[in-house]
């Protein structure tokens, strides 16, 4: 008897073989249903190389085979996935940074400047009713402190947050050399995997769910580049990321980014530290999108500045409150008021303010707003101004007021009744200079906004727009990526029906393969049997 009378048992050994491998991809699809980044796999069955029969009657079948195991993924969606996940990214930090802003600005509640103001304009109008009373000044200037403490807070509490933004904006650039040195080594193992001929499936979706989380980090370009052939003829497939058109990742290389101090502040209002991220060969990086564009807008914005321009983060609100305390406590004090805003007082902007008057003790000159020095505490209206006399010289002395370091003055705060009220001496229900301040609540040409409410509700109001508009965006990027994902998942997605539905067919190839093998063994014994 001939090799050949066993031609039928190794076909059926073939289709044995064959459903037992679909069976094994299956098992392998339903272990990893819950895996985040899997991909199903698809056994790729083709007919085995048929033989040529000896009296050339044709060629006789050989069976079935299982010449790879496919990854069922659309390189499309993935790009388009990034694309998409880059701007998520961006405006969901946006989104996140703005709504702290916010809530830090205490608007609207008991505690916000609306009722903070008010109420020390409401003590001011009761002075007005009894300027004799003591208790009542010093109602005023526990008001004026209040009011003042709520801008150094507002103003430290945006400082700190810049300081957590630095932090954040290092522990993202640490966080994308990670992924990329991951990406690098993933990269290193899949290549050497496949010039054997195979497919690193899982390697490759390890890899894919890294990018994931990086296209979130900054804006990437992904591709995979063919550069020559290998020994076998098979194209020579390097896997790059890249940056604004530079290399992140280029096959196993990874060039890495880096943060450094700045040495010069781009913004006045900058705290000290801020870093400066770029590439660790210090070349420029240029950051168009992803979660690091979000906090660099929000850490560096100030309009009209290169670093984030005309966009309005951290530096750009505490430079308009340093101008609001600044413009405020100059007009309170002096009665000066900037028509033009162009930082220059003229004669007929010259008013009456709380220097012009006197106190309940006979004081004049003194300043209610001052501003802390280098240990917090206030200083007194002879130090704050400094000998200066003229208008010009005055002015000058105003630069040294910010939000965070505008307070009420040693003397107003050492004694009460140095409040000025009457614009004679003496005379304690004289309150003209005191109606000339409440006055001023409702001037409309101290800010280019209107009154000081109106300055400040529009400064709140310009924040609150920008945080919807953020929180918008970033609700149009998650349901845009939400709608990729889910086509995503469609094509790459494993369905426990569908799996199981095959598990079901290959179990039939294969107990219909073991029942060949078996009737083939029959066959053969019958025969010798027989012999």
């Amino acid at each position: 008897m001939s090799g050949g009378s066993f031609f039928g048992f190794n076909v059926a050994v073939r289709g044995l073989f064959t459903a037992q491998r679909n069976l094994s991809v299956i098992a392998h699809n339903l272990n990893n249903v819950n895996t985040p980044g899997f991909s199903r796999q698809q056994a790729i069955q083709t007919a085995a190389t048929p033989y040529y029969t000896t009296d050339g009657t044709g060629m006789v079948g050989a069976g079935s085979e299982v010449i790879a195991v496919k990854r069922i993924r659309d390189e499309y969606l993935d790009s388009k996935y990034w694309s998409e996940n880059i701007l998520k990214g961006e405006y969901s930090a946006k989104s996140e940074l703005l709504a702290e802003m916010e809530v830090r600005f205490g608007e609207p509640s008991d505690s916000g400047f609306s009722v903070i103001f008010n109420d020390f304009f409401a003590s001011l109008q009761e002075l007005s009713k009894d300027s004799g009373n003591e208790a009542v000044r010093s109602v005023v200037r526990q008001k004026g402190i209040t009011f003042t403490d709520y801008l150094n807070n507002i103003a430290v509490q945006l400082e700190k947050m810049q300081e957590d933004v630095n932090i954040r904006v290092r522990a993202v650039v640490d966080e994308i050399n990670s992924l990329a040195e991951q990406i690098g080594k993933l990269n290193q193992q899949i290549y050497t995997a496949e010039l054997g001929n195979n497919i690193a499936n899982d390697l490759r979706d390890r890899r894919t769910l890294l990018v994931d989380r990086l296209s979130e980090l900054i804006n990437i370009d992904v591709y995979e580049v063919e550069m020559g052939k290998l020994p076998d003829g098979r194209p020579n497939k390097h896997f790059v990321i890249t940056i604004s058109g530079k290399p992140l990742v280029d096959h196993f290389t990874v060039s890495k980014l880096t943060v450094e101090k700045r040495t010069t502040k781009l913004n006045e209002e900058d705290i000290d530290g801020l870093y400066d991220v770029r590439w660790e060969d210090r070349n420029d990086l240029v950051i168009k999108s992803g979660k690091l564009k979000g906090y660099l807008d929000i850490r560096d914005g100030k309009q009209g500045q290169n670093g984030s321009p005309n966009y309005t983060g951290i530096p750009h609100y505490i430079q308009m409150l340093d101008r609001f305390a600044r413009t405020f406590a100059m007009a309170f004090n002096e009665g000066y008021i900037d028509v033009n805003g162009d930082g220059v007082i003229d004669p007929q902007e010259d008013g009456t303010g709380h220097a012009d008057g006197f106190g309940a003790n006979g004081s004049t000159g003194v300043r209610f707003f001052t501003f802390l020095d280098d240990t917090r505490e206030p200083v007194d209206s002879a130090t704050f101004m400094d000998g200066a006399a003229t208008v010009d010289e005055i002015v000058k002395r105003y630069e040294n007021i910010r939000a965070r370091n505008i307070t009420v003055s040693k003397d107003v705060n050492d004694n009460c009744n140095t409040i000025a009220t009457s614009d004679t001496d003496g005379e304690i229900g004289n309150i003209r200079v005191l109606n000339a301040i409440l006055d001023m609540r409702h001037n409309s040409q101290m800010f280019s906004d209107g009154a000081p409410e109106d300055f400040m509700k529009s400064l709140i109001s310009t924040m609150g727009i920008d945080s919807q508009q953020a929180v918008l965006y970033a609700k149009n990027q998650e349901a845009i990526l939400h709608q990729v994902d889910n086509a995503r998942q469609s094509v790459a997605g494993v369905s426990i029906d569908e799996e199981l539905a095959n598990m079901v067919r290959f179990q039939h190839a294969y107990n219909a393969a073991a029942k060949l093998i078996v009737t083939i063994g029959e066959i053969y014994e019958m025969l010798l049997n027989s012999v």
